[in-house]
């Protein structure tokens, strides 16, 4: 019996659905279809445990070919189970389950794990005819599902703290308890508010691990000190959405940018950062600036609709990125952040960078 959460049901929904459609759809930054501009499929290829498999589309046929045996399957049949398995997804209430009518059409074609075989972040390789350029480009993708809960675009751990350095306030060891112990549900920003009460300021320091540091200086030199700006805006104020906090920043200006003509400084530098997250920068392994093979997102949405973001297309996967994004709050105590410390007689707080997908 085959076992899955509602993320991992909708990889093998997104394998029938775009079988059944024969096209993939664009995506905007609202992750609506781009209306006029579909890519017809010419196959979709996916490795199995028990091999390669390669899912080629032929008028009302799937052709399915792997080690030597071929399968023809009518694409109604994918049209008619990723219906079934859409509804079976929505409508199941625990955290894994299975789907048995599924298993055995999967079985039937070859496909016997819900997640593809994969040491890259490539959860589809779909090869697709551009009209524009006449081109058959092989384009790789990760599965985002909103059937399931939002999922993270960069994790939080000891690796995406950002040190801040509290000036200004002489506080005593009774002060800094005090203001340590906070328990309320805003508890962070109400300590960063009642340290500035008291005079405090918080300058930036540097990020807690050197290699997180230097991926973001290979990005944008200047990216530690914009992302420390809008980590900072987002515990001291009410705001989380990244669109929401790139503004504000953009509008303080902090790094004194030449804003005459309105260029957009702000926007395109954490829209390149945002990029290099979804595409494989991971902040505790050295970044080349490499691409994994996947290229870009299909977004399986709650309608059941399947839309394409891709590099290829980097505009739209760029504003996708930052419009459906937003910081959150992980675990202060499992990766210590939100606490006054000392150090060589200095006074310092750590603040943490987490991004969610917004739901």
């Amino acid at each position: 019996m085959i076992t899955g959460n509602k993320g991992e049901w909708s990889e093998i929904y997104a394998l029938f659905k775009l079988l059944g459609d024969k096209q993939l759809f664009l995506g905007n930054k609202d992750i609506e279809k781009l209306e006029g501009l579909v890519y017809p499929i010419i196959k979709i290829l996916r490795t199995e445990n028990n091999g390669n498999f390669e899912y080629s589309i032929q008028d009302e046929i799937i052709l399915i070919s792997g080690n030597e045996e071929v399968l023809k399957i009518p694409i109604s049949d994918f049209k008619d189970k990723a219906l079934f398995l859409l509804n079976a997804i929505k409508q199941n209430k625990e955290r894994t389950f299975s789907v048995p009518e599924i298993e055995e059409f999967m079985q039937s074609i070859n496909c016997i794990s819900l997640k593809a075989s994969s040491t890259a972040k490539t959860d589809i390789t779909i090869v697709i005819h551009d009209q524009r350029t006449n081109q058959q480009p092989t384009l790789g993708f990760s599965i985002k599902s909103q059937l399931g809960s939002p999922s993270t675009l960069l994790n939080a751990g000891k690796t995406t703290n950002f040190i801040y350095k509290i000036v200004g306030a002489n506080l005593t060891k009774t002060e800094i308890e005090q203001i340590n112990s906070i328990a309320s549900r805003s508890k962070i920003m109400d300590r960063i508010v009642l340290i500035q009460k008291k005079g405090g300021q918080f300058d930036f320091i540097k990020t807690e691990r050197q290699i997180f540091s230097n991926n973001l200086v290979l990005i944008d030199s200047l990216l530690p000190e914009i992302l420390s700006q809008i980590i900072f805006d987002f515990y001291s104020n009410e705001f989380s959405h990244l669109t929401d906090l790139v503004n504000k920043t953009a509008d303080k200006n902090p790094l004194n940018f030449d804003t005459e003509n309105e260029h957009k400084f702000y926007e395109y530098k954490i829209k390149r950062f945002l990029t290099d997250v979804a595409l494989g920068m991971m902040p505790s392994k050295v970044w080349t600036g490499k691409y994994d093979a996947t290229g870009g997102y299909l977004i399986v949405k709650e309608n059941g609709d399947v839309l394409c973001y891709h590099i290829y297309n980097r505009n739209e996967f760029e504003d996708y990125l930052l419009n459906n994004t937003k910081l959150d709050t992980a675990s202060s105590s499992r990766h210590g952040f939100g606490e006054i410390y000392e150090d060589n007689g200095e006074l310092y707080f750590n603040l943490n960078l987490q991004i969610r997908f917004k739901k």
